[in-house]
C-alpha cells in the first residue's frame, strides 16, 4: 500500500479525499491536521494524522509517505497574508521537504485563472500565489499534476467532466470529482507532470484522463 498525505485533511475536499482513500485497497490515507483537538475527527475513521503546520515545519509529516496530494487553501477571502502563507509559501515548503523526502509524485489542488490572475480582480492575489506555487512545483523535479478546476460545489459528484490543458470556460465543478480527479492523478501513467483545468460536462473522469493523458 502507498502512504498518501493530504495536507488540507480538514477542508471540505480533504475530508473526501480521505473518505475515498480510506475504502481503497492500495492507498493508505495519513490526514495532515494543523491542531491536535482535530484528530478526533480522523481517530472516529480509523484513518492516521500528523501534526504539522504550513505556516511552521512539515519535515516530519513527509517522512515515510509514498505521496502527496496539496488540498489545503485560504480560500481566497483570509487576506493577502494568510493566502501567501498558506497557499504559496506553505505549499513551496511542503514542496521543498517533499523532494528531499524522495516523494514519488505530488498532486497540487490549483485553481482555474491561475494562469492569468490580472484577469480576475477579486481573486488576483490568491490566483497569484497559486501560481506561484505551481511554478514552483514543475521546477522542482519532482514528479507532479497539477489540477485546475473551475468554482467548487457541494453538489453530488456525476462523475463526469470537461477535462483539458486549457478551457475556455471557466464553470463549475463539484468537490466530489475534484477528489476523485486527485486521487486518480496519483496513478503514475495519469496526467504526467501535467497542469490541467476541470469542471463539470459529459465524459467519464477515467477515460478523460487516460484521452489527455495520451495526448
Amino acid at each position: 500500500m502507498e502512504k498518501i498525505l493530504i495536507a488540507g485533511a480538514t477542508g471540505s475536499t480533504g475530508k473526501r479525499i480521505i473518505e475515498i482513500l480510506n475504502n481503497s485497497q492500495s492507498f493508505d490515507p495519513v490526514a495532515m491536521i494543523r491542531k491536535e483537538e482535530q484528530k478526533t475527527i480522523f481517530d472516529d475513521m480509523e484513518v492516521k494524522w500528523v501534526l504539522a503546520d504550513l505556516e511552521g515545519d512539515v519535515s516530519e509529516a513527509v517522512k515515510g509517505v509514498d505521496k502527496i496530494i496539496f488540498a489545503a487553501g485560504s480560500g481566497g477571502s483570509t487576506g493577502p497574508e494568510k493566502t501567501d502563507a498558506v497557499d504559496r509559501d506553505g505549499a513551496i515548503k511542503l514542496i521543498d521537504a517533499a523532494k528531499k523526502a524522495k516523494v514519488k509524485k505530488f498532486i497540487m489542488l490549483s485553481s482555474m485563472g491561475a494562469d492569468d490572475p490580472a484577469a480576475h480582480e477579486e481573486l488576483k492575489h490568491y490566483l497569484e500565489a497559486k501560481a506561484a506555487a505551481d511554478e514552483h512545483l514543475r521546477k522542482s523535479k519532482l514528479k507532479y499534476t497539477i489540477l485546475r478546476p473551475g468554482r467548487l460545489t457541494d453538489d453530488m459528484g456525476l462523475g463526469k467532466v470537461n477535462l483539458a490543458e486549457k478551457l475556455d470556460d471557466l464553470g463549475e465543478i463539484p468537490r466530489d470529482d475534484v477528489a476523485f480527479l486527485l486521487i486518480m492523478s496519483l496513478a503514475d501513467p495519469l496526467l504526467p507532470n501535467m497542469t490541467v483545468e476541470a469542471i463539470e460536462g459529459e465524459e467519464p473522469i477515467k477515460s478523460a484522463m487516460i484521452e489527455l493523458s495520451r495526448g
